[in-house]
């Protein structure tokens, strides 16, 4: 297990009760579970938002119940459209099979371009659950992400 999934494991809660799902880690180094990029930059602003600011984002988004993992294991936002969808879809056994053993009452897709993938696996693992799906928080689409967002945070089980 590399460094990535060592710390993500760390903040996998005994019970998922929300399942947030990301294309990938970071080519760059940057990771939600790191505490910098994105995905996690604007995620715990929204949830600030919502929620108010109470002690570590990380350890509250843990204390939820709540869960990120990204579909492809292995950074693919270097990579070439075509590529990146390549990684995609050869993730997808992969995934169900996380999903299975998961088991989330609610699953959050962070990517309207994996939305679909994430969707079909969930199906595939008997995941009859709550499902939404958000932009990813990039490229102009932050505004559409934390409205989308404030929306669905209340909806979303937590402990």
């Amino acid at each position: 297990m590399d460094g990535t999934e060592s710390v993500r494991a760390r903040y996998r809660p005994e019970t998922i009760t929300t399942l947030f799902v990301g294309e990938s880690a970071p080519f760059a180094g940057t990771f939600f579970y790191y505490g910098n990029g994105q995905i996690w930059r604007n995620l715990q602003t929204t949830v600030d938002t919502v929620f108010g600011r109470d002690g570590d984002f990380l350890d509250r988004f843990k204390s939820f119940g709540w869960y990120l993992d990204d579909l492809v294991l292995t950074p693919v936002n270097h990579l070439s459209l075509q590529q990146r969808k390549i990684m995609r879809l050869n993730a997808r056994n992969n995934f169900v099979s996380r999903l299975v053993e998961y088991r989330p009452e609610a699953i959050v897709c962070l990517m309207k371009g994996i939305g679909d993938i994430v969707s079909e696996a969930t199906m595939a693992a008997g995941c009859r659950r709550s499902a939404f799906s958000v932009p990813y928080p990039g490229n102009g689409q932050q505004r559409r992400f934390h409205e989308q967002m404030a929306a669905i945070l209340p909806l979303l089980p937590r402990h």
